[in-house]
């Protein structure tokens, strides 16, 4: 049985297209700190890191047969530094993605936002048209058209007082009526 740790560099890399796991084992166990330590002065995210080093690895056993490592310790260096651009290039990519569904999601919630309240506006004036002339008015006024009481009264030649006690009235009414015009359409 070979001892993997009494071996140098070049043996083990020579070793490694063999399959052998010993030697995939000990080149992992001596070169992960470092791989950690140089992908990690670029991405200072741990979990970024130890994703990146854990691909190097995989990727070095997938390509054992076909590699020619002159230099195992600047190998694995390389492979991380290339590892780390792929990772920034994949983030930057991804991050492009997101906004741009974020961008998505806020335009169609700001569609479907305005539709609702379309829906529900057309819903209010169509109640407010069952009204008496001049609650309706009244309501109309006040309520969509957001103008003040004590003006409206005036305009209509009415008490402040009665002008309350119509804009009660169809407040009443709709708030009523709501609940069953909602429950119908939903």
């Amino acid at each position: 049985m070979t001892v993997y740790t009494a071996l140098s560099d070049s043996e083990l890399a020579a070793m490694l297209k063999d399959g052998e796991e010993g030697v995939y084992k000990e080149i992992y166990n001596r070169y992960w700190d470092k791989l950690y330590y140089i992908a990690h002065r670029i991405l200072k995210s741990q979990e970024a890191t130890e994703e990146v080093v854990q691909d190097v690895f995989v990727l070095l056993w997938k390509k054992r047969l076909t590699l020619e490592i002159q230099s195992l310790p600047v190998y694995l260096a390389a492979m991380v530094r290339y590892e780390v651009y792929r990772y920034i290039a994949r983030d930057k990519k991804d991050k492009v993605k997101e906004r741009a569904y974020q961008t998505t999601l806020v335009d169609y919630m700001s569609i479907d936002g305005d539709l609702e309240n379309k829906l529900l506006l057309e819903i209010i004036e169509s109640l407010s048209n069952q009204l008496p002339e001049k609650c309706r008015l009244v309501f109309q006024y006040v309520k969509l058209q957001d103008r003040a009481l004590a003006d409206v009264a005036e305009e209509l030649n009415i008490s402040q007082k009665t002008a309350e006690a119509h804009l009660t009235k169809a407040l009443k009414t709709i708030r009523g009526n709501m609940g069953n015009t909602m429950h119908l359409l939903f």
